[in-house]
């Protein structure tokens, strides 16, 4: 199998070492708007080249986008046109229901798949089962520090209390798992978002409330900060990691 990977931040690289040490991955293709940035990547690999999306769409099975919300806008339909299996990191560029919509249709027209990582919560599983029957209510609450939001604050603070699709908009990357868990269960409008500014907080916190027919569900989890991204959660790394061998895996576990 052949991966490309757009975008060669923290989360990207942490996949590409990880994939280049697979035996059923042949060749890894970067590209990152920062050339140098990929090229700084491909000297840590084996198995990579460092070349343009034009380049290389034509030659792989599977992309692994961990650039931003744009990129999943820029490049997402080309991929899926190519009829090449699409791992999508900044879900909450879903948000757009049209594009969503315009991507579950391509895809199923070109007989490929759309991956979408559970990112840094646990408890998706739970929701997407629950979600086969009535779901009454979602809650995601998200603390972090305020570096890791890119904010100042010396108190513990509320930033944002509203919907799913309002939150995404806001911190386009410090809420992807507001789009999971949005898209697992009842939807953008219905699932609640609040963020925490916690200047004492030492990891990232997600807690997931759920309930409905199915019972009640509470998932908790506190993530350390990817060690090359504060904004970003290690587990969120891992998940990709994990979605990655899922597609190779015969084995497939969860719900």
């Amino acid at each position: 199998m052949n991966l490309g990977i757009i975008g060669c931040g923290a989360i990207g690289t942490d996949v590409a070492k990880v994939a280049d040490t697979l035996d059923e991955i042949q060749n890894i293709f970067l590209y990152d708007i920062d050339k140098a940035r990929a090229n700084d990547l491909k000297k840590l690999l084996k198995k990579a080249v460092v070349e343009t999306f034009n380049e290389f769409i034509k030659k792989v099975d599977v992309v692994f986008e961990a650039a931003s919300q744009k990129a999943v806008e820029d490049y997402a339909e080309e991929i899926l046109q190519n009829g090449v299996d699409l791992i999508i990191m900044s879900i909450g560029s879903l948000f757009n229901d049209k594009f969503l919509l315009k991507l579950e249709d391509i895809a199923r027209k070109k007989k490929c798949k759309i991956y979408l990582p559970s990112g840094a919560v646990c408890g998706i599983d739970g929701v997407l089962s629950a979600s086969i029957d009535t779901i009454d209510e979602v809650t995601l609450v998200t603390t972090k520090s305020p570096k890791s939001l890119g904010k100042s604050y010396y108190k513990r603070t509320v930033i944002f209390e509203g919907n799913a699709r309002e939150a995404v908009k806001r911190f386009p990357q410090n809420i992807n798992v507001a789009a999971s868990l949005s898209l697992a269960g009842v939807g953008f409008d219905r699932t609640n978002v609040k963020i925490v500014a916690d200047p004492v907080a030492t990891r990232i916190s997600h807690k997931i409330l759920a309930h409905g027919k199915f019972g009640r569900l509470r998932a908790e989890v506190e993530n350390m900060p990817n060690p090359n991204n504060p904004k970003s959660s290690y587990m969120a790394s891992l998940s990709a990691i994990a979605t990655l061998k899922r597609i190779i895996n015969p084995i497939q576990i969860g719900a």
